[in-house]
């Protein structure tokens, strides 16, 4: 596993953190759900073309 220092502002620190307490997980485990949902995202073929 890798660590990564990851520096946000107060104000967004104190609302992921917020939205992590809400979803009942750690920060840690709400970022890394959200990067998780993010590169998946980036995996999915663009409809664009169409």
């Amino acid at each position: 596993m890798k660590h990564v220092n990851l520096r946000l502002p107060d104000d967004l620190h104190e609302q992921a953190k917020a939205a992590a307490d809400a979803d009942d997980r750690s920060l840690n485990s709400w970022l890394v759900s959200l990067v998780r949902r993010a590169v998946a995202d980036d995996e999915r073929p663009s409809a664009q073309g169409e």
